[in-house]
């Protein structure tokens, strides 16, 4: 019987607009934010949501508690916030205006942005090369991600054991992370405010069925 997540990134943000790293740091939606979110949720109102989840930062409540009001077809009305959803931390990196934060991490190995790095490395290393470049040690490397992401998914999918659709309001680097580990759909480019990702369980296995949509098609 198949589960199907749909995780949504978080409409944009000041601190997106201001081209800043924005990890577990939080700014609130912007005017555009506010109808990405709306956006969603026009395009997810004819799906039935069973329960609906959110990462435990407000950029991410707020954007799901939007989709859920245009939705007269869910079960959920208001998302439950995990911890296990919450972006990645950056550490010492927080805040940071972007290009200059490549600049020092990515630069003296050749590549100018986040994309690179993972078009070079692979997401996994690419954040592992962040965390080592974190001075106070804060930032989360993969496996710190993963060891809380992996527990989130388990659990809402284990509270859904009969099927049914499931939706995550979350964040962009986290969603690459999941479409990295379960299908080979390049990711080298950033994920969508608003947009949307499928991952489909079925009887112990992961597959992406789209990744960044921004379209009807879902």
């Amino acid at each position: 019987m198949t589960i199907s997540l749909f995780f949504v990134r978080h409409g944009q943000t000041y601190l997106n607009k201001y081209h800043r790293i924005q990890g577990v740091i939080d700014s609130p939606l912007t005017e555009k934010g506010i109808q990405d979110a709306k956006d969603a949720g026009n395009r997810l109102r004819s799906i039935k949501f069973d329960a609906a989840y959110s990462s435990d930062l407000q950029r991410a409540i707020d954007t799901g508690n939007t989709i859920l009001k245009l939705n007269s077809n869910s079960k959920a009305k208001e998302v439950k916030p995990k911890k296990a959803f919450r972006e990645l931390n950056f550490g010492y990196w927080e805040g940071e205006d972007d290009v200059k934060t490549w600049h020092i991490i990515a630069g003296p190995r050749g590549q100018g942005s986040f994309h690179e790095m993972i078009e070079v490395y692979g997401i996994e290393k690419a954040e592992d090369i962040i965390a080592a470049a974190d001075p106070y040690q804060d930032a989360e490397t993969s496996e710190k991600l993963w060891k809380r992401l992996q527990l989130g998914i388990d659990e809402v999918i284990a509270r859904a054991s009969n099927g049914g659709n499931i939706l995550i309001a979350t964040h962009g680097t986290l969603i690459r992370n999941v479409v990295s580990k379960w299908s080979d759909i390049p990711i080298d480019v950033s994920t969508k405010n608003g947009s949307v990702t499928r991952l489909n369980y079925d009887d112990g296995k992961y597959t992406i069925q789209y990744y960044n949509n921004v379209g009807t098609d879902l």
